[in-house]
């Protein structure tokens, strides 16, 4: 079993150097069926140094194998990594994600402990991930609820023989804004009866900066972009399954208009209170309660654009 670590990265260096350290740092048992690994990092684009970085310190992240590619999305980085990866085995992390010592060898055991119980090959394991705002120990945070993921298949820790990607037929590249190009192809996955292992042991911590106020443009600008990909989503997968996880469902509309008070608990109204909850140290429990306005803004993205295709399909001939 030899692994490629494919990491699509753009303009994150000072996590990605995190990141590298940490999979440089990996320990392997003795009995290991791990032969060896590779960490394929994709460049999509970066304008922050992040290339000059990697040539500079080359020496000290001996296990990377670079590739560039002009700013496409991290659909095609992925696949870029795929195709020019090495290994049978293909584990994808996020640039933003720093793992444990012994996150390889735990996703090997899943995977060999997968295999013995499905008498099977089609399985693959899907890590733990701790998301943590911790920049100088982001290994020190400890697991929270609000860190749970229902998902069955996404990107951010996730080992799979590299042949059910090639038969599933990769990552979509129509996916080019935010979202859900981990979880279509997790469809088609499912479609060819894996089995998703659960691999608590391959623990990686998902940094990101302390919520703040600033940060709300981009992150309802996701959102919307996240809704118009939902979208898309549905168009290949028509069925219901899809539509509960991008929210386009009467559910989802009642639920989130009704604790957004129809979109009046907003950016503008809440922006006292979450910066009141900033101040007293609680930037984690803001950001959860933006959630709320940030879900309406997504659902009205979902159905924005749904509307739109519709208008769209109607005009053809």
């Amino acid at each position: 079993m030899f692994f490629s670590v494919v990491v699509p990265t753009y303009n994150r260096k000072p996590i990605l150097e995190k990141c590298l350290s940490a999979l440089e740092r990996q320990q392997l048992a003795k009995d290991s069926k791990v032969t060896g690994y590779e960490i394929v990092l994709v460049d999509d684009g970066s304008t922050d140094g992040t290339l000059e970085w990697l040539q500079e310190n080359a020496a000290e992240v001996p296990h990377v194998r670079s590739l560039t590619q002009d700013h496409q999305g991290p659909a095609a980085a992925r696949n870029l990594g795929v195709e020019q990866a090495s290994g049978d085995t293909i584990i994808f992390i996020d640039s933003d994600l720093v793992v444990t010592e012994n996150f390889l060898q735990a996703h090997a055991d899943g995977l060999i402990q997968g295999q013995l119980a499905y008498g099977s090959d089609r399985v693959f394991t899907y890590g733990q991930v701790i998301n943590t705002c911790n920049f100088d120990r982001p290994t020190a945070e400890p697991y929270k609820l609000t860190d749970f993921s229902a998902a069955y298949f996404a990107t951010g820790n996730v080992a799979i023989a590299r042949t059910w990607l090639e038969k599933a037929g990769l990552f979509d590249t129509r996916f080019q804004l935010y979202g859900w190009e981990d979880l279509e192809l997790g469809v088609r996955l499912k479609q060819l009866g894996l089995k998703l292992i659960k691999c608590p042991a391959a623990v990686g911590y998902h940094w990101h900066p302390p919520f703040a106020l600033e940060q709300i443009p981009n992150l309802i600008d996701k959102e919307i972009q996240r809704g118009r990909m939902g979208v898309l989503f549905y168009q290949k997968h028509p069925i219901w399954e899809v539509r509960m996880m991008i929210q386009m469902t009467l559910l989802h509309r009642l639920l989130w208009g009704i604790l957004s008070l129809s979109g009046r608990l907003n950016e503008r109204t809440l922006a006292p209170f979450l910066q009141w909850l900033i101040n007293q140290g609680k930037p984690q429990l803001a950001l959860e309660i933006a959630r709320i306005f940030l879900n309406w803004y997504n659902v009205q993205g979902v159905y924005a654009a749904y509307a739109q295709m519709k208008e769209v399909g109607s005009q053809e001939p």
